[in-house]
């Protein structure tokens, strides 16, 4: 069957064709007005008829795409899909829909990204990770794209910004287990980046320090961002006999291969060892214990992500924007006070 066009919806409402195109881009300062009855005829036409605006001649002639690309780097985080159901509800709702960029860590898939990114046309770029963390190649791209750009981070950004940190987040849940009783707290550090964590690293470190318990950052463990090295990295600190009473872990998802670690050296939690993350990712509320975690409110700044970048286009030249994300320590099962024996 013939796709309807905007002549056929004209011919069927009994207008012009360019009534037709005012009332889809809904234009309403128009010198010559439309009539609501007018207006509803087309409407009842658009639907008797079924017909759809084809998007791609929308692009040419209007010059925008209704597209928006989103960059994210690590595929395997239930926190990053959460963030990004956040920004697709967002667009949906603002009648825009979203590709999707896998950030890379070497150089010869970044040149594929690069490539991937001049085939899709697009109006903005959100990053769900800083732009510094990029490789160069992929960074100057953006910068030479001239596309409005927001980025989900939590340090300092060149473009409009959601500032999303966990410092008082850690700082809470390093109260949390000082209330405890723990004084032997360690860090599972997993990363693909050393400074990608540093808002809770630091944060951790200067706790320890204020209660005087600087040398406890003898347990912090540094470890790839892999599951497996968690677990590793998590099974030879509890594995020494000065091993810590209580370990945050860099999120949800090694937080739960650290679990394991204990599980499988006969360790209980919240017994022996108090476990703590950070993204409150859906699993943690199924984990035996539920997991104590940071959240981060994933969905709600990818909601916000949108809103500032709909707002940059609104208004290109409106100073640098900034918003802060918030977050919420989420006490649950596997903290616990320090075991007495």
């Amino acid at each position: 069957m013939k796709r309807p066009t905007q002549k056929d919806v004209a011919r069927r409402a009994g207008v012009s064709r360019s009534t037709v195109s005012y009332v889809l881009n809904d234009q309403n300062d128009l010198k010559i007005p439309i009539s609501d009855e007018t207006r509803q005829r087309v409407l009842d036409a658009i639907a008797e008829l079924g017909y759809a605006p084809d998007a791609r001649a929308q692009s040419l002639r209007w010059g925008n795409t209704n597209v928006i690309g989103v960059i994210f780097p690590v595929i395997q985080n239930p926190f990053f899909w959460q963030t990004l159901s956040g920004i697709s509800d967002a667009l949906r709702e603002a009648s825009y829909s979203l590709h999707l960029f896998h950030n890379p860590q070497d150089p010869q898939r970044g040149a594929y990204t690069i490539r991937e990114l001049s085939r899709q046309r697009v109006d903005g770029f959100i990053l769900l990770a800083a732009v510094k963390y990029l490789l160069p190649m992929l960074t100057d791209y953006l910068r030479k794209s001239g596309q409005p750009i927001v980025e989900i981070t939590a340090t300092e950004a060149e473009f409009d910004r959601v500032v999303h940190s966990y410092s008082s987040g850690t700082r809470a849940l390093m109260a949390h287990l000082l209330e405890l009783g723990h004084r032997q707290i360690g860090f599972i550090y997993g990363v693909t980046q050393e400074v990608q964590g540093l808002d809770r690293l630091l944060v951790y470190r200067q706790v320890l320090q204020e209660a005087g318990l600087s040398e406890s950052t003898r347990f912090e463990a540094h470890c790839s961002d892999q599951l497996e090295d968690a677990y590793q990295a998590a099974y030879t600190l509890l594995n020494r006999p000065d091993r810590p009473t209580a370990l945050l872990v860099i999120n949800d998802m090694l937080a739960i291969a650290v679990m394991r670690a204990a599980r499988d050296l006969g360790l209980t939690s919240p017994g022996d060892l108090s476990v703590a993350g950070f993204d409150d990712i859906p699993f943690s509320s199924y984990t035996l214990p539920r997991l104590t975690t940071v959240s981060g409110k994933a969905e709600d700044s990818g909601r916000e992500a949108v809103r500032l970048l709909l707002r940059r286009f609104a208004e290109p030249d409106i100073p640098r924007q900034m918003t802060t994300a918030a977050v919420q320590l989420i006490v649950r099962e596997s903290t616990g006070p320090v075991s007495k024996e």
